[in-house]
């Protein structure tokens, strides 16, 4: 059996561009020969449709896009994802399904099983899980049809009660074939083959997998689709980011031959490569699956902006970037000089607009009010909050979307000014420490000098009083960050965070100041997300809680 595994980006909602992406997929694989061709988990509407999911119509038309692509099922099948009506009395309202379509019409449907509801997951919320399994019998083979997580439940600690491949490997399947929606993690593609890699060897199947591509706001997918045989070797290993369909044949003896170039490769990409390919995807569906194709900035002439900017050039295009220079009284000019020798290096749009006299009326007209009292933070924020007003004016006469610059660590401890460097429409680097920023500014420039040296070697500075550093308000970065990764992505106590030996008044302050700034966060543009534990929807805290504040 000739299968080709299609792994494709998809726009929520969009049901004619993908179903029209489908059956252009179908139709290039029936024309090599192929028996199945199989799509990722819920991509007919794409994935997460989240409260789009409450509409009938919205169901209505996956089902009308999933009639459209059985009418050309004509001597090849097809596996697509598709939210389908739970007819049982008892339970939710859908399922989260896959069909298995051949000879024009749906022949089978398998229902998901074990539903996610942690982290950004949600499908509780939405879907019921199916208790009973059956194999699809097609062209000679026994097929064991998976959904996603329901090859997950395969760690020490089991998430659910049931594993489905224990109950569908009592039918004999010969192979096993899943489809994912899984959402891209610096550290997930090492966990993803684990695990799979563990069921073909458990179960003694081949296996095929096809992940989603893409990002629909904050969440990234990545591909990475994976082929394994019965004995757990892995066969290939599909591009990540990109947009790829292989073709595989299926022997009697269950061996695999692939039947293109194999694009397995040596080495595994560094978390700063992922990183950097997962921020270059999110910017650019962020912007074409929103209708916008310019982006603007306030560069400072440090880091954050400066690796903003050469993201936003590289994704859209240097000609879609307007980088705006909004220098202070206290700007120095070697910053200024930075940010320039940036815009030279990217060639992107740029404008200055000095804001003293800005700020300065702002002070005048609160003098009254603040009666003498001495320069503190609120004249600091009075120049963040004026750079994002003028900015914000920008995107609105001109069409631009403003991109947030603020970084993974600043938003933890609210080191950022609310309506001020804080607001944009999407969040580049809010999952980014800053270690990991420096580390993003090295690659950045492996090939020639894009971000200015001076720009990565100086002190960082919000620049908003005379000779202001962050060392003054906030520890050291090296340190910040270990201690933040451990609190955020690792879940770990003050108690266990101190036991590894940080000092103890440092973790409760750094603690403290990651729960009292969550109020800011709750207001903050939507944040793309990178490691295995964001801000965001995949993490939800109280904002007046007690506990750790």
């Amino acid at each position: 059996m000739k299968i080709a595994l299609a792994q494709l980006n998809y726009h929520i909602g969009n049901f004619d561009a993908n179903t029209e992406k489908i059956i252009k997929a179908i139709t290039e694989a029936k024309g090599k020969g192929t028996d199945l061709i199989v799509f990722s988990e819920l991509c007919i509407p794409g994935y997460p449709s989240r409260d789009f999911l409450e509409f009938k119509e919205f169901i209505d038309l996956c089902e009308q896009s999933a009639q459209k692509i059985a009418a050309v099922c004509i001597d090849i099948a097809c596996v697509v994802g598709i939210p389908t009506y739970n007819h049982k009395p008892e339970g939710k309202d859908l399922n989260n399904s896959a069909y298995f379509i051949a000879d024009g019409k749906v022949q089978s449907v398998v229902n998901k099983a074990l539903l996610p509801n942690y982290d950004v997951f949600d499908e509780y919320r939405y879907f019921e899980p199916e208790t009973e399994f059956h194999c699809i019998d097609y062209k000679g083979h026994r097929i064991a049809l998976t959904i996603c997580e329901d090859l997950w439940n395969d760690i020490e600690n089991p998430l659910y009660v049931t594993r489905p491949m224990d109950k569908l490997i009592e039918q004999n399947p010969d192979v096993m074939i899943n489809i994912a929606a899984s959402p891209f993690a610096y550290n997930h593609d090492e966990e993803r083959i684990a695990i799979l890699k563990d069921n073909a060897t458990r179960y003694q199947l081949p296996l095929f997998y096809v992940n989603t591509i893409g990002a629909h706001t904050e969440l990234i997918f990545d591909g990475g689709s994976l082929v394994f045989d019965k004995k757990g070797e892995l066969i290939d290993e599909l591009p990540y980011f990109e947009e790829t369909i292989a073709y595989y044949e299926l022997k009697e003896d269950d061996t695999i031959v692939a039947q293109q170039p194999i694009t397995l490769k040596a080495e595994r990409q560094s978390d700063i490569e992922q990183i950097h390919l997962g921020l270059l995807l999110g910017i650019r569906d962020y912007f074409s699956k929103s209708g916008f194709s310019k982006a603007i900035l306030g560069l400072s002439g440090g880091i954050d902006s400066a690796v903003v900017c050469a993201l936003a050039a590289e994704a859209l295009g240097p000609q879609n970037v307007m980088a705006v220079l909004l220098p202070s009284k206290f700007s120095t000019d070697h910053s200024l000089k930075d940010a320039e020798d940036l815009v030279a290096n990217l060639g992107c749009l740029s404008q200055t607009i000095p804001i003293k006299d800005i700020t300065d009326a702002f002070e005048k007209a609160l003098e009254p009010q603040f009666k003498g009292l001495p320069f503190n933070i609120a004249e600091e924020n009075i120049q963040a909050r004026t750079r994002a007003v003028l900015l914000m004016a920008m995107s609105n006469k001109f069409g631009y979307i403003l991109l947030n610059t603020s970084n993974k660590s600043e938003a933890a401890v609210g080191y950022g000014t609310l309506y001020g460097d804080m607001c944009g429409g999407i969040s580049v680097l809010g999952d980014v420490f800053k270690t990991q920023v420096f580390q993003l500014a090295k690659y950045l420039n492996r090939e020639r000098e894009i971000i200015p040296i001076n720009t990565i070697v100086k002190p960082p500075s919000a620049e908003l009083r005379p000779d202001q550093k962050d060392s003054d308000s906030l520890p050291d970065y090296d340190i910040l960050d270990k201690i933040l990764a451990e609190y955020i992505e690792h879940r770990c106590s003050s108690k266990e965070i101190i036991q590894m030996g940080y000092d103890e008044q440092l973790v409760r302050r750094v603690l403290r100041l990651v729960n009292t700034s969550e109020h800011k966060r709750y207001q903050t543009p939507p944040i793309l997300r990178v490691s295995p534990k964001a801000f965001g929807m995949g993490r939800r805290m109280p904002l007046v809680g007690k506990y750790l504040s």
